[in-house]
């Protein structure tokens, strides 16, 4: 039974047609795909259905009934529930609150907190989340809060359900754990649409797939299968994809470490971390959500107290106060996880945000900023980056993810840092973007950048990282020396994380 269409919908925004004429159908009891490239259309076809953007052509049908949604309420009210890719959680709201938010349980006209915990605490159990539903939101993980998000979606009890890009923020294990809770609700008779760039993910959970491009679906529903990965890729880019090759490149360990962490421990709870990474080094931080390797990068740029241990950059042991202090000093930058709220100012232009880090060096007396020197700086970091934009005056908020993460990387290069810790790269960027990605961060090392690699996607951090450090309850499990033979490291990454006690 067909529960929800979108047919021949349109949507316009001043000099971009952003969707042409798209047709998607969501079945009961199905796990329907929603694929394309970044800026092929799928997040604004999830913002027509919900009511946050209104369609300038098509229609809309739920249960074979034609609908416009006037808001996400609207929408969330018939029965459709969403978990968008930025995060839409309250951060003054506790977890229960949050999840509980369009429908907050009352007694006696005050809201009922002991019905908002034991609500919560069940659709929390649903994801198997060992989380306080008094925990205010901003004490999460960017992976907790993406967790959090779905289990908001499924408290509104929906039947169709839209997930876009849930798992961009999760390690494997929690993957599953949700693909557990899709399932359970796919048998429940519910019609869910799966968006993601991780196609391995596409192809274990879900029925049908539609393909956008350009705005347009190249496909409007297929089954998956049907259709093999590369037959998927070449729909989405329109050519055959070619796979990614690195080419050699080596690492000199009779070189002393830029970066050293000796027996480190934080307020976090870190506690005798040893870490160190050479010039033109990839080390990459893996581990479960919950393991502290945001939580440490961050603590490295001052924004947490390091309790015990020694941090030593270029040989001498330092204090770093600040992320002034680690760029202005230290050399270090930080391409942060969660690029909408702390990587760009999505309400300032490309041309701002590349040069923001620099403008002390750019400016003259009274602090004016020369348009040209900025405008030479900017161009520089566009091309080398291929960041695609109108011009640099374009906002950084009007950009697909993809060139939001190239702005968020230009302005660190920019300030010509030599330490550059890169915290989930590429989540919610698409295949071909990934690979150019890959490249720009391999080149950077090839180039004598030292890299702190942090990333749930294990086979990115397999293809880039010279050596893995697995991290477990805020410690060092072990290290991996990678060969990156996935089917190997994969296993070898697994057992140190679940090994029962640290791996020299």
């Amino acid at each position: 039974m067909t529960l929800f269409v979108a047919e021949r919908v349109d949507k316009l925004f001043p000099g971009v047609r952003a969707l042409d004429g798209v047709t998607l159908a969501l079945e009961a009891g199905s796990v329907h795909a929603l694929l394309g490239e970044n800026g092929a259309g799928k997040s604004t076809l999830i913002k027509v259905i919900t009511g946050l953007y209104r369609p300038d052509g098509g229609k809309l049908l739920l249960d074979g009934s034609e609908v416009a949604f006037g808001s996400p309420h609207e929408s969330a009210a018939a029965g459709i529930g969403v978990v968008h890719q930025e995060r839409n959680l309250i951060p003054g709201f506790t977890v229960g609150e949050n999840i509980l938010l369009q429908k907050l349980p009352t007694s006696r006209g005050l809201v009922d907190r002991a019905a908002i915990r034991s609500e919560a605490s069940r659709w929390l159990a649903e994801l198997d989340l060992d989380i306080d539903p008094d925990q205010p939101v901003t004490e999460l993980s960017v992976a907790q809060a993406q967790l959090v998000e779905i289990a908001k979606a499924l408290s509104v009890e929906s039947r169709v359900l839209l997930l876009d890009e849930p798992t961009a923020s999760i390690t494997p294990n929690e993957a599953d754990r949700l693909f557990r809770v899709v399932d359970k609700l796919k048998n429940d008779g519910r019609a869910v649409l799966f968006v993601s760039h991780k196609l391995e993910e596409v192809f274990q959970i879900c029925d049908t797939v539609t393909v956008l491009r350009d705005g347009s679906s190249v496909l409007e529903s297929g089954a998956l299968a049907d259709l093999t990965r590369d037959q998927v890729v070449d729909l989405m880019v329109g050519r055959v994809h070619e796979a990614l090759s690195l080419p050699p490149r080596t690492v000199d360990r009779s070189v002393d470490p830029l970066l050293e962490l000796s027996g480190v421990s934080t307020a976090t709870g870190h506690a005798d971390i040893d870490l160190a990474v050479r010039p033109g080094e990839i080390v990459g931080l893996y581990g479960l959500v919950g393991a502290g390797r945001s939580e440490l990068a961050k603590a490295l740029l001052g924004l947490d107290r390091i309790t015990a241990g020694e941090v030593r950059i270029r040989g001498r042991a330092v204090r770093i106060k600040n992320v002034r202090d680690a760029l202005r000093n230290h050399k270090i930058g930080y391409v942060t996880e969660n690029r909408k709220e702390e990587g760009v100012f999505l309400e300032q232009s490309v041309s701002r945000n590349i040069a923001v880090t620099i403008w002390d060096r750019l400016s003259k007396l009274l602090g004016y900023v020369p348009a040209k020197a900025e405008s030479a700086l900017v161009a520089r970091y566009v091309e080398q980056l291929g960041i695609r934009i109108a011009s640099p005056a374009q906002l950084a908020g009007t950009l697909s993810g993809g060139n939001q993460q190239k702005v968020s990387l230009a302005k660190w290069l920019a300030a010509q840092t030599e330490i550059l810790i890169i915290d989930e790269p590429t989540v919610g960027i698409d295949v071909r973007t990934k690979d150019a990605f890959h490249t720009l961060i391999w080149d950077l090392a090839a180039n004598g950048l030292a890299i702190l690699l942090i990333t749930s996607d294990l086979p990115e951090m397999i293809t880039l990282a010279d050596r893995v450090v697995v991290m477990r309850d805020h410690r060092v499990q072990g290290e991996v020396a990678n060969d990156h033979d996935y089917d190997r490291m994969s296993q070898q990454v697994i057992r140190l994380i679940h090994a029962e006690r640290a791996v020299a």
